[in-house]
């Protein structure tokens, strides 16, 4: 079953398209204009063996808002592309990650049912220009639009870079697990015959 897609989405502020194969390697190639971001979204690819090529402008000279926003938007939607009725997939994922100082639990269930939940601890530093808060709003666009249910719980860290990257790479491992294939589900994994 081939799991690839793309999805192009053009607005007055951004203008994005990304390819995905769920059943890749790891193979990436990422242009956002924010190179934080860009290796932060490496980072998940690597670490959930998604094929994962994204192209994106935006309006990053206002803020990165946007081009950050947008991304986490596009992203939600080629994923639910790909996995088209989820028929066979394990649906619930969760991966606990250390960074240094840091240790991010991400949770996910793929059903269908948006919905974010983000707790970190309180920090004051930067990262690159790349704050905790604009992490939370991509998470909050890539939950709603790939329909998932996420979870978020760095447990604790002090350095905002470290926390953000405990988070990517908890992310890519949990929807690894979450998009893997069981062969004891024909259908969809839900007890009411759909999700």
């Amino acid at each position: 079953m081939d799991r690839s897609a793309t999805v192009d989405r053009k607005t007055k502020e951004t203008d994005i398209k990304i390819e995905i194969n769920i059943d890749g390697k790891g193979d990436t190639k990422i242009s956002t204009g924010v190179p934080f971001f860009d290796h932060m979204l490496k980072l998940f690819a690597v670490h959930g063996f998604f094929d994962l090529n994204i192209e994106a402008t935006g309006d990053i000279e206002v803020d990165f808002h946007h081009t950050v926003e947008d991304v986490g938007i596009v992203l939600g939607m080629v994923f639910d592309k790909a996995l088209k009725d989820k028929k066979g997939i394990t649906r619930y994922g969760f991966a606990v990650t250390p960074m240094d100082d840091a240790l991010a639990n991400v949770s996910i269930d793929l059903s269908n049912r948006p919905y974010l939940v983000y707790n970190l601890p309180k920090i004051t530093s930067k990262a690159e220009g790349f704050d905790i808060f604009l992490a939370k709003e991509f998470f909050r666009a890539f939950s709603t639009w790939c329909k998932m249910n996420l979870h978020i719980q760095v447990l604790y860290g002090e350095n905002e870079h470290h926390i953000i990257e405990s988070i990517f790479k908890s992310m890519g491992r949990a929807m690894d697990l979450a998009t893997s294939f069981d062969k004891r589900i024909s259908g969809v994994r839900s007890s009411k015959g759909s999700i």
